[in-house]
């Protein structure tokens, strides 16, 4: 029995744990529940498709045949950059799902932007909620942290080889 169809009247479209399933079923926001292996070849191929994405744009500002090392390291920066957004967006979408799953209270619109209602989960939703953001959530914003301060600290690098070359 769905506890939330018996006692919430929160839209469903609205209620923490269909947040949590539709960005776990989503294209982009379920990278993070991948397999580590998996997750980590979505995250080197969008680093490789930043790479060719900025490539003609740095070609034209450090020629290759001129400045080959500033152009390499400002390749690498700027896709790594651009990847580390990534992964913010990716941060940012789960952040807000765990907050909406462990807060005690969830704040819905029956219709509009007009007529907020603040709902307070009765204990049993509470639980369940809490259980999801504790043991599902987190270990993907842990993974999420994890690969964002991977990519700071292999820019950290190229980046003060940029300035001394």
């Amino acid at each position: 029995m769905n506890l939330y169809n018996t006692q919430c009247p929160v839209p469903k479209e609205q209620q923490p744990v269909h947040e949590y399933t539709s960005l776990k079923n989503s294209w982009f926001f379920c990278w993070p529940t991948l397999s580590r292996r998996s997750y980590n070849k979505k995250i080197t191929i969008a680093l490789l498709l930043n790479c060719l994405l900025v490539s003609p744009i740095l070609l034209s500002i450090f020629p290759i045949t001129k400045l080959p090392l500033k152009f390499f390291f400002s390749e690498f920066i700027t896709s790594s950059l651009m990847t580390g957004f990534i992964l913010i967006r990716l941060y940012l979408g789960w952040s807000y799902v765990v907050k909406r799953l462990m807060s005690a209270t969830v704040f819905y619109e029956e219709s509009g932007w007009y007529d907020g209602q603040i709902w307070v989960k009765p204990s049993e939703i509470l639980l369940k909620d809490r259980f999801i953001g504790l043991y599902e959530v987190f270990p993907l914003l842990n993974k999420i942290k994890n690969t964002l301060s991977f990519l700071s600290l292999m820019i950290s690098g190229p980046v003060l080889l940029f300035f001394y070359f």
